[in-house]
């Protein structure tokens, strides 16, 4: 081997041997590197006219398992769904407070402890109805029951509200992830052709592919010239030659009527669109996919649970309170149906009305033959009739009755009467006398004349006997028939529908309340347990792609230590390359 030969041979090696130094402690230094895989200098033999001159650096690569990867990225997707559900299902416990009971005493804040603490100022207040003490307790822990179904209602709007601006923010961060991709297809071409390493830029583009997967579900492939293209698991293009924006506007406010529905412009949620395209109903994984879920089918089924226990609790203790009245009796009553002077009166029965005074005693009455009467206008020139009483429909579309006289006040007894379609009673059908308002969980109220103290509570029957004598007694305070009406109307069983993936079934308030609580607790249950074996999942399969391209330390480690050492013995070699023709030249020179 001549000197030249021998020199080039050390010179590669040297050069080569520098390279894979510096690409093997970028492994090392990037070990900690989200995303970072192992990097390789390859190398080559170079052979000039038949002889071998040494080696050179044919590039630097690195090796990921593409299937491997594919499933990483599938279960991040299944990852970033649980962890939502898992995060927003624990909100929605705590909403619902806690449950705690004993075998003498229930002192838990759920729904159901509320309606306990209603049960036991009822059976109080029953062994002694004249108590102004009791009765207040029972106002307040009718109050309660309301105060907290509201606020839970509350509560999972504000969730929902939450999920919508999360959607917001996660389809930001995917537009960002979809145009970093798109810069380093082009920037990954650039360099390829420049015959420089694209491996760095690789490892970019899978991290930003790996933080779309965990915010919604995606296919990908990587195209023949290099480019990574990303689409929606029905084809829609999220990148391709271009990246293409998702657009989504949040809901400035959002309310148990807020929805989404495909192809509706109408107010509510609006929907997800590529290219004008909507593809929301195409995201049913990551982040968004979970939130999507969340806002518009788990949230949704809690408040209907929410909504069907309110408006049962409404109806039952507004089916007592319109067949009593309070001691003295109000002024006015005004009803919360709605209705208009020439709205047809479907009724049968005899209803009666009567004014009385202050401590109860009869001023005047009237029995009215319900099937006398084809309109609410009929019915309201009849009520006229009675002497001492006003009754109209008032702007707001409600039948109200007015004592005229000063001190006078209004009493019904229902007696026979059966209006509308389900045959309620005179007063329960126009809601003259409804100790709890509201249609729903997000509006339902103790009354505001009674919560203030302006009404009574209504624990007083008018009297029905056959006819009565003006002056005498007709409302008797005290008596506890009322009060034992709530308290089984709270404490009977009732059949609740099917609503909310819960089941129909049958039980007291207080029984439905619990229901609704332990599905909850069931769900997050659930969801805590599908987040820890998605996580189990997700984690397996990023050890096994770290395992097959991430950095070995150890073995990085005693690969630089190899590599110093030829390092070493190259330049020793050059050395004495350059001692032989030191050497040579002298003994030329010398001739």
């Amino acid at each position: 081997m001549s000197l030249d030969i021998a020199r080039l041979v050390a010179f590669s090696g040297l050069s080569a041997t520098s390279v894979q130094i510096s690409v093997t402690s970028s492994n090392i230094s990037n070990a900690d590197t989200t995303g970072y895989t192992k990097k390789t200098a390859a190398q080559s033999s170079t052979v000039t006219n038949g002889v071998g001159t040494g080696v050179t650096v044919t590039g630097i690569t690195s090796t990921v398992d593409k299937l491997l990867l594919k499933s990483l990225i599938g279960a991040t997707s299944d990852l970033g769904a649980a962890d939502t559900t898992n995060t927003y299902l624990t909100s929605l416990e705590k909403l619902y407070g806690s449950t705690s009971s004993s075998s003498s005493s229930s002192t838990g804040t759920s729904l159901a402890n509320s309606i306990a603490s209603l049960e036991s100022a009822l059976s109080s207040l029953a062994s002694t109805p004249s108590s102004a003490s009791l009765q207040s307790n029972v106002i307040s822990a009718l109050d309660d029951v309301a105060s907290q179904l509201r606020e839970t209602s509350s509560g999972i709007q504000k969730l929902r509200a939450n999920a919508d601006q999360d959607i917001a923010s996660s389809i930001d961060g995917v537009n960002d992830d979809l145009q970093q991709i798109a810069n380093l297809n082009a920037e990954i071409k650039q360099t390829a052709a420049a015959g420089q390493s694209t491996a760095d830029l690789e490892d970019q583009r899978n991290t930003a592919l790996q933080d779309i997967a965990s915010k919604m579900n995606i296919s990908y492939f990587t195209a023949s010239n290099g480019d990574l293209q990303i689409y929606t698991t029905s084809g829609q293009a999220l990148v391709d030659s271009t990246a293409h924006t998702i657009g989504y506007t949040a809901a400035a406010n959002v309310t148990a009527s807020t929805t989404y529905t495909a192809g509706s412009s109408s107010s509510g949620f609006s929907a997800i669109t590529v290219n004008g395209v909507d593809i929301t109903s195409q995201i049913t994984g990551g982040d968004i996919g979970a939130l999507i879920t969340l806002r518009d089918k788990t949230l949704p089924a809690a408040q209907s649970q929410l909504d069907q226990l309110a408006q049962q609790l409404a109806s039952a203790m507004n089916g007592v309170s319109n067949s009593a009245s309070a001691v003295p009796a109000p002024t006015s009553l005004t009803g919360t149906t709605s209705v208009t002077s020439s709205t047809a009166l479907s009724a049968t029965g005899t209803v009666r009305l009567a004014v009385t005074g202050q401590s109860g005693n009869l001023v005047s009455y009237g029995d009215l033959d319900l099937s006398s009467y084809s309109t609410v206008g009929d019915l309201v020139t009849a009520i006229n009739g009675i002497s001492g009483l006003s009754a109209s429909v008032d702007a707001d579309g409600h039948l109200s009755i007015t004592a005229t006289g000063s001190g006078n006040g209004v009493a019904i007894n229902e007696m026979t009467s059966s209006v509308g379609s389900s045959g309620e009673g005179f007063s329960r059908y126009f809601g003259l006398n409804d100790l709890v308002t509201g249609t729903s969980a997000s509006d339902i109220a103790v009354n505001s004349s009674i919560l203030s103290g302006t009404k009574e509570l209504q624990l007083a029957t008018l009297d029905a006997s056959s006819s009565l004598t003006v002056g005498s007694t007709v409302l008797s305070s005290g008596s506890a028939t009322v009060v034992n009406a709530f308290y089984d109307a709270l404490t009977d069983s009732q059949t609740f529908a099917s609503t909310g993936g819960l089941a129909a079934t049958t039980g007291s308030f207080a029984d439905y309340a619990s229901a609704i609580v332990a599905d909850v607790a069931s769900e997050s249950s659930q969801a805590s347990s599908s987040y820890t074996a998605k996580q189990t999942a997700q984690s397996t399969y990023a050890s096994s792609l770290s395992s097959q391209s991430g950095v070995n330390l150890d073995e990085e480690s005693a690969k630089l230590s190899t590599l110093q050492n030829k390092y070493s013995a190259a330049s020793a070699l050059i050395q004495a390359i350059n001692s032989m023709y030191s050497a040579l030249l002298t003994a030329v020179q010398s001739t």
